[in-house]
């Protein structure tokens, strides 16, 4: 089968979009299928090229000049790949995909990683919607798009390729206790409610410390919070890290209280070192956490409780062991092999001849 991924870059940011399209393209290489990417480029296109994955230079910046010029690429790109799937992982290329379908006579799948744009419902215009949880598919059928298109893949990033070739890290040497967060610096993802709540525990576990790992446009003004909080000794922004699995190693206690969450992809990395797991009660968080059997659930949007649920954990050392070993059981459907199996029964749907080894019509090309 000959697979197009669309996605605006490649670069190793910690952009979870770009981790799961560069998984899937991986693995569906490896499986035997003839895959390309087409994006803006970056840092993985060495991992891509080790796959035998071809990579397509394709700006999608939205400018109106731009747009035109990377229409015509795209066009120029299908004539030469010929794929039997185009699969859209953000919305500018949702729009390309399906502006040629017709004439070009591909399949196209869309995938619904963040819900939260009131835009993400231009991915319904894929032949199938991929969301990344059942929260998502519900939001997004809410939206307009039909029951029929949806099929849930949920998100799962352990044994990923993008792995693979990183030698075994280390435990960062972390004070303890350590609480820690791996995500971009936004105001959504509750950094301000976690530096609130360690605040309000700070001094009654003057050992405890916070690392804040990612960067973000938000990052200034939670710095100047941190400030203000009297404790900011003892609580680290850490920039964006590409190995962040050496700070989850060494840590006590994750925390991700996001206002949204489609499905983030750090969770099931906490549950697979055994952190013990603090998440809000929102969106794809609860699936990520066997629905609270992984991890605490806590509202979004609420330090008050947030730092209660921290108070207990760090008070009862029998209680944090207890979810640090919860959070470890049931890791098999997190890896990102499931994801792509998948993915693939999506993808044999809109080309079923593939599934029995048979090339009969349409694009479909051996």
């Amino acid at each position: 089968m000959r697979i197009l991924h669309i996605s605006n870059h490649v670069k190793e940011i910690g952009n979870g979009i770009v981790n799961v399209a560069v998984d899937l393209a991986c693995l569906q290489a490896k499986d035997g299928h003839n895959v390309a990417i087409a994006s803006a480029g970056g840092e993985y296109e060495t991992l891509l090229k080790s796959y035998g994955i071809e990579h397509f230079q394709l700006d999608q910046s939205r400018t109106s000049l731009n747009i035109i010029k990377a229409t015509w690429k795209y066009w120029k790109i299908i004539q030469a790949f010929q794929p039997d799937i185009v699969h859209a992982h953000m919305m500018t290329g949702a729009v390309l995909a399906w502006v040629f379908k017709f004439s070009e006579k591909y399949a196209f799948v869309a995938t619904v990683h963040n819900a939260f744009q009131q835009s993400a419902v231009l991915m319904g215009l894929g032949d199938v919607v991929i969301v990344v949880s059942q929260a998502v598919g519900k939001l997004m059928s809410q939206r307009g798009i039909p029951n029929k298109k949806i099929r849930v893949v949920s998100n799962g990033t352990l044994g990923s390729p993008r792995n693979q070739n990183r030698r075994e890290c280390s435990p960062k040497p972390l004070q303890h206790p350590a609480i820690t967060t791996v995500s971009g610096m936004y105001r959504r993802k509750g950094i301000g409610e976690l530096i609130d709540g360690f605040a309000k525990i700070a001094e009654a576990f003057p050992d405890a410390h916070l690392y804040l790992v990612g960067n973000g446009p938000d990052r200034e003004s939670l710095e100047k919070q941190a400030l203000e909080t009297g404790f900011v000794s003892r609580i680290h922004f850490e920039g964006f890290q590409p190995e962040p699995k050496s700070y989850l190693l060494a840590s006590d206690i994750f925390v991700l209280v996001s206002y949204f969450d489609s499905s983030p992809l750090v969770i099931p990395e906490a549950r697979e070192v055994g952190c013990a797991i603090i998440g809000s009660n929102v969106d794809g968080i609860p699936e990520a956490l066997d629905d609270g059997e992984a991890g605490i659930l806590v509202p979004a949007k609420d330090s008050h409780t947030l730092a209660a649920t921290l108070k207990d954990l760090l008070s009862d050392p029998q209680q944090l062991q207890l979810w640090r070993k919860q959070a470890s059981q049931n890791l098999e459907r997190l890896n990102a092999a499931r994801v792509h199996r998948e993915t693939l029964a999506v993808y044999y749907e809109l080309v079923p001849n593939y599934r029995y080894g048979k090339v009969e019509s349409g694009n479909c090309q051996a």
